[in-house]
């Protein structure tokens, strides 16, 4: 309708038939096709996008603080694979990596879990992981062996706020809250 309404605007300007009084009988006809009428105009009533997915929230200081190694567990919603020296470390999407000794490629062995909420992707240089933590860029060391790790390095806020799946924002968050997940939620 309103496409419609644009092509007769350019072809009356065109032909050259448009005077104050149609241009604003015009621009009145617009306005009153985006103003609601009938009900009490609330969100529902002119269909306000309700997203599915919730989001995760922890604070910063909470952030800043979960880095941790952690005995390994199973893999549920593995990301991307990556390979260094004998190690193979897996991604799990938003929730952190696990490591295993990968010397017997036959039977790689699960060493631990490194957990890094809103992790979602890794670059590896020598023995120190560069990690995608949510909005920020860490640097992990790790010892060959993966038993221990040290965060050497934060620079916050070096990515964008992680959208859901269906693109939307958190519009509810606090100042000092990150996303470091979504889920889906049944409406």
């Amino acid at each position: 309708m309103t496409q419609r309404l644009m092509q007769l605007f350019i072809y009356l300007k065109t032909t050259k038939m448009m005077n104050k009084k149609l241009l604003y009988c015009f621009v009145l006809s617009i306005l009153v096709q985006s103003c609601c009428f009938y009900g009490d105009c609330t969100d529902d009533d002119i269909g306000m996008y309700q997203s599915p997915y919730e989001a995760v929230l922890i604070t910063r200081e909470a952030l800043e603080a979960s880095v941790e190694l952690k005995e390994s567990r199973p893999i549920v919603n593995s990301g991307k694979i990556y390979v260094k020296d004998n190690l193979l470390i897996i991604n799990e999407k938003n929730e952190g990596f696990h490591i295993y000794d990968n010397s017997n490629p036959e039977h790689p062995v699960a060493l631990n879990f490194l957990k890094t909420p809103g992790a979602t992707d890794i670059a590896i240089r020598n023995n120190m992981l560069y990690i995608n933590q949510a909005v920020d860029l860490i640097a992990v060391m790790v010892t060959p062996n993966a038993e221990t790790i040290t965060v050497t390095k934060r620079i916050r806020n070096t990515f964008p706020e992680m959208l859901a799946p269906d693109g939307s924002y958190a519009y509810d968050k606090a100042e000092d809250e990150v996303v470091v997940n979504w889920i889906e939620t049944l409406n």
